[in-house]
């Protein structure tokens, strides 16, 4: 389970880090982030919903931040359920290696219903890897 500060829970920051940060497709999954030095235009907006959550976590602005969907094309609520459980646990591994202050959103697509753990966590880390949001300094990604 990702800790409750890793995560992204409001549909504006969903928004934010889709239309603002950058993409990295897989078969089975998509992959946006957006790391604070990709914040020049979003700079502002992101600041007003981060100001607006000040009181409960004053560190916000340095965190890692998680968030996933799982839509009705990738198959019916059980199915879509156990895709987020493998996405949020194969994350929660790879938040030490991300950058500070990233935004993530992972979006499954259909062929994630069918996949294994080990197909995700090598389709999440392409994408990480292709995004450049992997600390260069962190520890490695990957399945232990």
């Amino acid at each position: 389970m990702l800790p409750a500060a890793a995560r992204l829970t409001r549909s504006q920051e969903f928004r934010l880090v889709v239309r603002r940060g950058r993409r990295a497709g897989r078969v089975r999954l998509v992959v946006h982030a957006l790391r604070p030095d990709q914040e020049r235009d979003s700079g502002s907006q992101r600041t007003v919903l981060l100001d607006a959550e000040a009181d409960t976590a004053p560190t916000r602005t340095e965190s890692i931040r998680v968030g996933f969907v799982v839509s009705k094309s990738v198959g019916t609520a059980v199915v879509r359920h156990r895709v987020t459980r493998r996405l949020r646990h194969l994350m929660r591994d790879r938040l030490p290696a991300l950058t500070a202050g990233t935004l993530v959103v992972v979006r499954a697509l259909p062929q994630a219903a069918d996949a294994s753990s080990r197909e995700l966590g090598a389709d999440l880390d392409a994408a990480l890897r292709k995004l450049r949001v992997v600390d260069p300094g962190g520890p490695a990604t990957g399945s232990r």
